[in-house]
């Protein structure tokens, strides 16, 4: 009996510990969580996933300016998300926001917007992010015959006339990583950027790598990539943007983890943007 007294009162012990033992807040859902249902997220509109993204949507993250396509890296991510968090691809919704919008406190008229946003510590104060879907690395474009046409390191880019869209991790990379000795051109879209390099206002444009492979072969008039810049530590990632302190973030997140565990987002990655993370490093 008394053996059997001391058993009981261990697992009442047990029993309590667990009970007392804190969450993980940023844990994903336990397959018995039913929370991430799809009848249970707290989404827009009922049975609806609604999507944000910026308007023009360029290649290769979209194809034909068209997100509800499916095609394109980004839009195909979008639509995995989706699937993962249990919506058809019918119940997708998509609505135009703008870079500088979908990164600005205030609440957001969509679920989630996918727009090529890096994670920074800055950016969590506004808006909450998903695990990261991408790692990019950010890569400086400009035209043949320019002052940095053919430029290897950090010290041939000091004295040139660089810009980026402002806000972005493109633009801290010129202010913090090349440091050049003129001042920054801040543009508001890349639009307006990549005309400032086609008039030959500016020397170089710093975007992110893929998008510098669509921008000199389509945008730009006789358009060189000089080269990438590379990451340290855990690199640069782009995530899924959501409202502040979202209900669906940690479910979002779980669905972008599910599609790492499975290797979808590699498979994807290969599909569209294989062809355009191949270019020289920039050192110092």
């Amino acid at each position: 009996m008394k053996a059997r007294n001391i058993l009981a009162s261990l697992a009442l012990l047990t029993l309590a510990l667990t009970a007392c033992a804190p969450a993980d807040e940023n844990a994903s859902p336990s397959p018995s969580d039913t929370s991430c249902a799809v009848e249970n997220l707290a989404v827009k509109t009922a049975g609806k996933i609604t999507i944000g993204t910026d308007s023009p949507a360029y290649s290769p993250w979209f194809v034909d300016d068209d997100p509800s396509n499916g095609e394109g890296f980004e839009s195909a991510v979008a639509y995995a998300v989706a699937e993962q968090l249990g919506f058809a691809a019918s119940d997708v919704v998509w609505v135009v926001s703008p870079f500088n919008s979908i990164i600005a406190p205030g609440a957001k008229d969509f679920d989630f917007a996918i727009n090529q946003v890096s994670i920074t510590d800055e950016r969590k104060n506004a808006v909450d992010f998903s695990t990261g879907y991408y790692n990019v690395n950010q890569a400086l474009i400009t035209y043949a015959g320019s002052p940095i046409d053919g430029a290897t390191s950090l010290a041939e880019l000091k004295d040139a006339k660089l810009g980026a869209q402002v806000g972005t991790t493109s633009y801290n990379t010129i202010v913090d990583v090349i440091q050049p000795t003129q001042e920054v051109a801040a543009f508001n879209d890349n639009d307006v950027a990549v005309k400032s390099l086609n008039n030959e206002q500016i020397d170089g444009l710093v975007v992110d790598l893929p998008t510098a492979f669509f921008m000199t072969a389509v945008q730009l008039d006789n358009g060189v990539i000089v080269g990438q810049f590379p990451t340290d530590g855990d690199g640069e990632q782009f995530g899924l943007v959501l409202d502040k302190d979202s209900a669906l973030s940690t479910c979002v997140s779980g669905a972008v983890d599910a599609l790492w565990d499975a290797g979808s987002l590699d498979d994807l990655a290969q599909q569209w943007l294989a062809d355009v993370t191949n270019a020289p490093f920039i050192r110092e």
